[in-house]
């Protein structure tokens, strides 16, 4: 199977495997926390939960780390990225451990939901690491199937992990909050695990190569804003990958209105009882989690037939036409099949974009550039959470929800279809086949494959000139470790000295 041969390939990597690792034990911890927070606020007998309350509730975890995370990444730019997944593991297992005190003390709503919060806050930041890191352990000939297989891999963790929260608080005989509190106690072990295997790193590996240590705090806001500026601008010189980030920010905003419907489905329409709505849910999530691994394994091969673009809008275009017709069913079975189908099309936009960011933007910048990308994921779900809270009935059967998601869907295909056909022309005889980038650099040159070329423009409008040369940018060879030319990497002539430039990831070792 080609998952296989490219899982293989990324195995040879000895730094990809010690990411991987650390990425799977904290993204395992996620779906256990996040379980236990959903059946907590959802699902306790006590509270009769409204669309309006989980709005509140994803504002009040959301929003304020949306607002603040552009800071945070400036910082991510400056720390070793090690030390951040190191000591970001430890205090989430401190702050859950937290939560569980409070759960268990039946304290108010308000209280609860800063814990949650700190929690969450701490897990945007740690996530961006780990994609600004991913450049660093790989070569940028793979980038492309790391970010299929990486990422991907950590959401089937966390839909493990979601599982195994279902299953241990099915198998303990205890009262809702006792077993909403072992979910949570659960996750602290796990935490403390993603901790550990982030000492078999050394503490330099992940970079920044340059960054700065920032040990007064007048000096940290100064660079906190002069370093958004910079990003911001960054980003936005970077065309393909500011489109791309509004495209995957309107299907986060769609798949969050989504989340939201299904909630109260399970919650009020789906059971008699709250264990049914719980059951019920989680399978949704399990569902939506195998829809993520088929991402993995497809987009890679997808990419090759379609183009980058080209996937993404089919991407969006399934979802404009699959919503409508299974969700206006409101029924459970055709609601888990859509919730497949939504994992697959979300992850599958999710990995362009994240390889379309990673090989756009200069690794200095990188840490900012994916904290503004947890911002708008954040607040794309916080605004669709309030769009549902305004639009969804008490049992959630809406009608206008589920179409005007739709709409948003064709809209988003609409909009990615015309980057396609500027940024993606296919080569004249025909696709190229999965593996094409592991060809010689003549023999691509010869058929015109761009397999995987995803920093490549059509249009002269969509490069910046490099600052600080007056040179024109240049569209040469670009270098690669083992001497070839890299579809994925970055332009050299970028405006840095030479020695400035990050030094290359290590080779595979069999």
């Amino acid at each position: 199977m080609t998952v296989i041969h490219d899982f293989r390939t990324l195995w040879a990597f000895p730094n990809f495997r010690k990411l991987l690792a650390v990425r799977l034990l904290s993204q395992f911890a996620d779906g256990m926390f996040q379980v236990g927070l959903a059946t907590y606020v959802v699902f306790s007998p006590e509270q009769q939960t409204t669309p309006a309350d989980i709005a509140a509730a994803m504002a009040v975890l959301l929003l304020p780390y949306s607002l603040l995370g552009p800071f945070a990444g400036v910082m991510l730019d400056r720390w070793r990225r090690r030390q951040v997944l190191l000591y970001g593991n430890l205090l989430r297992a401190t702050l859950v451990l937290l939560t569980v005190t409070l759960v268990l003390a039946a304290v108010p709503n308000h209280l609860f939901y800063l814990a949650a919060l700190s929690v969450t806050a701490v897990n945007r930041f740690i996530l961006a690491g780990l994609s600004a890191a991913l450049p660093r352990v790989v070569d940028a000939r793979r980038l492309v199937v790391a970010n299929s297989l990486s990422p991907t891999a950590g959401t089937v963790a966390a839909t493990v992990g979601g599982a195994c929260a279902f299953g241990a608080q099915a198998l303990i005989d205890a009262p809702g909050r006792w077993a909403d509190a072992l979910a949570l106690g659960l996750a602290a072990v796990v935490y403390l695990l993603a901790a550990s295997a982030a000492l078999r790193m050394h503490r330099d590996l992940l970079g920044p190569a340059a960054g700065e240590r920032v040990s007064h705090l007048g000096a940290a806001l100064t660079a906190t804003a002069s370093g958004l500026r910079e990003g911001l601008s960054h980003l936005w010189s970077r065309h393909p990958a500011a489109q791309a980030l509004a495209g995957v920010g309107v299907m986060r905003f769609c798949y969050g209105a989504l989340l939201v419907l299904v909630l109260m489905l399970a919650r009020y329409a789906w059971g008699d009882t709250d264990s049914d709505g719980v059951a019920w849910l989680g399978l949704a999530v399990g569902f939506s989690g195998a829809g993520f691994f088929v991402a993995a394994v497809s987009t890679p091969w997808m990419v090759a037939r379609c183009g980058r673009f080209g996937w993404f809008a089919l991407c969006a275009a399934l979802a404009a036409v699959l919503v409508p017709a299974l969700g206006l069913t409101f029924r459970p079975v055709p609601i888990l099949i859509a919730a497949f189908l939504l994992g697959l099309v979300s992850q599958g936009a999710k990995i362009v974009t994240d390889t379309v960011v990673q090989s756009s933007i200069e690794d200095d910048y990188r840490g900012r550039v994916f904290s503004l990308y947890d911002m708008l994921f954040n607040m794309a779900f916080v605004g669709a959470a309030g769009l549902a809270a305004l639009m969804l009935p008490p049992d959630g059967r809406s009608t206008a929800l589920v179409i005007t998601v739709a709409l948003l869907y064709l809209g988003t295909a609409a909009g990615v279809w015309r980057l396609h056909r500027r940024l993606d022309p296919l080569p004249a005889d025909g696709p190229p086949v999965h593996g094409a980038a592991q060809q010689s650099d003549a023999d691509t040159a010869n058929r015109g494959g761009r397999l995987l070329d995803l920093t490549e423009d059509a249009s002269a409008t969509d490069r910046t000139p490099p600052t600080g040369r007056g040179a024109k940018p240049r569209r040469g060879p670009r270098d690669t470790a083992d001497g070839g030319r890299s579809p994925l990497a970055p332009p050299h002539d970028s405006g840095a000295p030479p020695a400035s430039r990050p030094p290359e990831p290590e080779q595979p070792t069999s």
